[in-house]
């Protein structure tokens, strides 16, 4: 009993956290968005990746922290099938995101000599593209759950798994072996592309430190370029999609193998499915200091609206 009372406080503190957190890193890019004639590309992957990680929180943590403190399953069929299909659409634009935020850093810090540096894009407009592919293409590939999802409020006699406030039915075969492998494409196509990026950006930073060092034993003064330090800051993040996504991927396939229900193991793969929409706010305000750049930037605004106050 002690132990899952434990498991309803630590889901509520991950969604309280994990949104608080994503709408902190969202805001203070939007306001440098705002207040900048130069608009940075990579603030609006961010944004959407913040954006992503909030409907991921809401849509999974929300409703299982509502049902688990023993509250009244307030969705009806239409509402369960909202909230379960804008959390598969959700996933897959985490892995779309988070790609496309490792294939763009390395494409920053590429050489301007190499093939690379010719794929930067001239606006952060040209980014928006890529965001309507990502919500089009998930959209598509995730339509299958308006058919197969319900709510436990309906009396439903076929039972595939339980989710604590929505069913899901049992599906054809056919419809099975056309959504199953393009997930797992969508999957492997933009996570070969994070490796690679991913591995490109350690190879360059590589060689910056070994220039460092040079410098360093030279005794010429030198600092680390931002677009280095934002690397960093990515290739972090990336670590922490794939811890995230690898452990869901083997904690799910061993429950599905189990011939048994195993509380501690359904728990942990609750945590793991919110584990990556929670942190990742915290690591860019821990890496890159946002609130500290966020609450600096609006003093000067208002010191700049409000001269009067500051006067000695």
């Amino acid at each position: 009993m002690v132990l899952k009372y434990i498991n309803k406080i630590i889901s509520l503190f991950m969604t309280v956290v994990g949104t608080l957190g994503n709408v902190s890193v969202s805001g203070n890019y939007m306001f440098s968005q705002w207040g900048s004639p130069e608009r940075k590309p990579i603030h609006l992957i961010l944004i959407h990746l913040a954006f992503t990680n909030i409907i991921i929180l809401l849509t999974k943590g929300l409703p299982k922290t509502i049902v688990a403190f023993g509250l009244r399953n307030f969705l009806d069929d239409i509402g369960c099938k909202v909230i379960v299909y804008l959390e598969r659409v959700a996933r897959g634009l985490s892995i779309c995101t988070s790609s496309l935020l490792t294939v763009f850093q390395a494409i920053i810090i590429s050489p301007r000599a190499s093939g690379w540096s010719k794929l930067r894009p001239k606006s952060a407009w040209h980014i928006l593209p890529f965001f309507l592919f990502f919500w089009i293409f998930n959209a598509l590939i995730s339509v299958n759950l308006i058919h197969s999802i319900t709510s436990t409020n309906l009396n439903i006699s076929q039972l595939k798994n339980s989710d604590n406030y929505c069913y899901f039915m049992l599906e054809s075969q056919e419809i099975k072996w056309i959504v199953l492998p393009l997930m797992v494409l969508r999957d492997a196509v933009f996570q070969g592309a994070m490796g690679g990026a991913s591995g490109y950006m350690v190879f360059l930073l590589h060689k910056h430190h070994q220039h460092f060092l040079y410098l360093r034993n030279s005794k010429l003064l030198y600092r680390t370029p931002p677009e280095l330090r934002a690397a960093q800051s990515v290739l972090l993040l990336m670590l922490c999609f794939v811890f995230f996504y690898w452990t869901d991927c083997a904690f799910s396939l061993i429950l599905s193998l189990s011939s048994r229900d195993n509380a501690w193991m359904v728990n942990t793969l609750e945590f793991l499915t919110l584990g990556y929409a929670t942190f990742s706010p915290l690591v860019l305000i821990h890496r890159d200091g946002l609130l500290d750049e966020c609450w600096h930037a609006q003093m000067e605004k208002l010191r700049k609206c409000l001269p009067h106050l500051y006067v000695q």
